[in-house]
């Protein structure tokens, strides 16, 4: 048994929201989290460094790997190690969780040397979020995206991929970070369960085709249901953005955004405060690194 190794996973963006009807869709970003596990003989013990942010909560790594670690039964051989490295900023809407659990769940199974399809190293990663409290849906739309890049469509109740779009153009994606954090399991459920009929129409364009719609839609649902200033949307729209809005339960804001109009949205933006990142739409899968 190789004992140790380490995977990566990107980061995504909401295109829907799934909190108010249980599907949601999303898209990958090429931000990324790199995980190392290694295994120890201390079973039920496992040690997280997270890098990139050292006050963030190590309950994420650990419940992941315990997840693995109980769908081969070894839970009561291994213990592990894990240290996590990232670009993508915690607790903002970007997808950092999804990330994480994403390269964590498929470093402890190659460290095992054991085969497992995607969508189960996905799922194990879900379990391992939803048990360590920081997602309310299990956030399956996000963390299909994050593990296999592009457009995914999903149904996050049953844990389904509904519908897959690969894009031929990939334009810019940018994010506008606030400064604050704003943790999705302490976001206002039941306000956003009853914008369920609106988010409906959201999901049924997306599946459409109509993503950068439904994206735009979903944000302004999302931002007037949490008490979010949509206006950075709508200036990134004014500005030339073919989408925009709130992404997951904010406080940043996705646009996507054509090469030839990058600067005039990232210039409103800069009239704020917070942080403008710029990356791009991201079609690749999740792998083993070393």
């Amino acid at each position: 048994m190789r004992g140790e190794a380490e995977a990566i996973s990107h980061g995504a963006a909401t295109i829907v929201n799934a909190i108010a009807t249980g599907k949601g869709a999303a898209v990958g970003v090429d931000l990324w989290t790199k995980a190392a596990v290694a295994l120890t003989d201390e079973p039920g013990t496992v040690k997280v460094k997270i890098l990139s942010d050292s006050s963030e909560n190590p309950v994420l790594a650990q419940k992941t790997v315990e997840y693995v670690l109980k769908r081969f039964g070894l839970e009561k051989e291994f213990g592990a190690k894990v240290e996590t490295s990232s670009n993508i900023p915690v607790a903002r809407g970007m997808k950092s969780s999804s990330a994480a659990a994403n390269a964590i769940a498929l470093a402890t199974v190659a460290a095992l040397e054991r085969g497992l399809d995607d969508v189960d190293v996905v799922k194990l990663g879900v379990d391992g979020a939803v048990d360590a409290k920081v997602t309310v849906t299990g956030a399956f739309d996000d963390a299909c995206a994050s593990y296999f890049g592009g457009i995914v469509i999903t149904d996050n109740v049953e844990r389904k991929i509904v519908k897959r779009f690969e894009l031929t153009e990939a334009p810019a994606v940018l994010f506008y970070v606030p400064a604050e954090k704003s943790y999705t399991i302490s976001s206002d459920v039941k306000r956003m369960k009853t914008m369920a009929p609106v988010v409906k129409l959201a999901y049924r364009e997306a599946l459409n085709g109509k993503y950068w719609a439904a994206l735009t839609m979903n944000g302004l649902i999302y931002s007037s249901a949490l008490g979010y200033d949509s206006s950075p949307a709508v200036d990134a729209l004014t500005a030339g953005a073919l989408a925009s809005g709130l992404s997951g339960t904010g406080p940043a804001v996705t646009a996507i955004v054509s090469e030839d109009k990058v600067d005039d949205v990232k210039e409103v933006w800069q009239k704020r405060g917070g942080e403008i990142l710029e990356t791009r739409i991201n079609q690749e899968k999740a792998r083993v690194v070393g």
